[in-house]
């Protein structure tokens, strides 16, 4: 992860920029990307003339960036447009440090296991879903957004250390295990990635710009307070 602070970038600059790591992609929901750049989403709970200026409270679950599609980008790049200093803070873990920390059991019985990433614990209600019942609402976006399997436990190319590639809100489950199991593993992953000692708190100031690699970190965006106005932009990039 690559912390800078104090970046001025227009919409234009952030894209170009990040050309220079890989390939800016599109977000895969057209509704949340910038409404003049397609490879920026804006994140804001911010208003312009009575509108949304982006979608607001995105993230707000400790997460692996796209794990849900086939192939996610490789790397996210964030730029603070407008953030607050003593709130909305970004936390972040290492999905490496996670599987160091797993016990011995557990490894054994993760060797080999894939798990079923989804969309569909995180959709948003839309027009479409008018009229729908839950679960009709659930087998239309399992249409839309087919679940994809990737390895619970994957090798960082460049580094060679094992992580873990799996996070509650974006997972259906791991292939083979009960519900029992299931649940077991989730609440492990929880208590893994989010025990205090190992989080880094990013406490933004204006501008700042962040990247880091999607499979092995993982973030949350912390909750606003009623009144506090906040805009980042976000770009997924592809290796190149």
């Amino acid at each position: 992860m690559v912390v800078v602070r104090g970046v001025d970038l227009t919409p234009e600059q952030q894209i170009e920029l990040a050309a220079r790591i890989g390939n800016p992609v599109p977000f895969v929901l057209k509704d949340w990307r910038h409404p003049e750049f397609d490879e920026i989403l804006v994140s804001s709970n911010e208003r312009r003339n009575d509108k949304p200026l982006g979608i607001s409270r995105v993230g707000n679950f400790w997460h692996q960036d796209s794990s849900f599609n086939e192939r996610p980008p490789e790397y996210t790049m964030l730029h603070g447009v407008n953030v607050p200093q003593d709130c909305g803070h970004t936390l972040f873990a290492s999905a490496c440090d996670v599987y160091d920390r797993l016990p011995d059991e557990w490894r054994t019985k993760l060797e080999g296991r894939v798990g079923l990433h989804t969309l569909s614990k995180q959709q948003r209600i839309g027009p479409e879903h008018v009229g729908l019942s839950i679960a009709e609402m659930r087998t239309l976006v399992t249409l839309q957004y087919p679940p994809v399997e990737h390895p619970v436990i994957r090798r960082d190319g460049f580094t060679g250390r094992n992580y873990v590639y799996a996070a509650r809100e974006y997972m259906d489950s791991v292939a083979g295990f009960d519900p029992n199991d299931n649940a077991a593993f989730f609440d492990l992953v929880d208590r893994l990635v989010q025990d205090p000692a190992h989080v880094y708190t990013h406490r933004w100031t204006p501008r700042d710009l962040l990247v880091w690699k999607t499979a092995t970190t993982y973030h949350v965006a912390t909750e606003l307070p009623p009144g506090v106005s906040r805009t980042v932009h976000r770009v997924s990039i592809a290796a190149a």
